[in-house]
């Protein structure tokens, strides 16, 4: 069974490179471009992993995390951040919430796909 993974991020270009490279993998792939359109797609969809940006226009990062980890049919997925936000303070705040890994912008697609690949294995 493929797996499943949504992407949220406003980035256009970003997003485009992570899709076609996830499809490749061979996941089954969904896309928001803030956090109210992931928690839409979240009533419908239980995707495997969720790679989330923080920075993002009406529902940003650390609220879709928060939202997602308080609902008890959604807080087991696996959150990883992927942001420009690299302070240390972020970072920490980021786990705190309960995300699973945090990666910064601008990233490697190959580290990317490799931090995916373990949390979904």
């Amino acid at each position: 069974m493929k797996k499943k993974i949504l992407i949220v991020d406003d980035e256009p270009n970003i997003v485009m490179s992570l899709e076609y490279t996830f499809k490749k993998q061979d996941f089954e792939v969904y896309i928001a471009r803030d956090g109210s359109e992931a928690l839409e797609i979240l009533k419908t969809q239980t995707p495997d992993v969720i790679l989330l940006d923080i920075m993002m226009p009406n529902v940003d990062g650390y609220q879709t995390l928060s939202y997602i980890k308080s609902d008890k049919n959604l807080k087991d997925i696996k959150v990883v951040f992927l942001t420009a936000k690299n302070k240390a303070s972020d970072i920490e705040k980021g786990l705190n919430l309960g995300a699973d890994k945090y990666l910064t912008k601008p990233f490697s697609v190959k580290k990317i796909v490799s931090e995916i690949m373990k949390l979904v294995a």
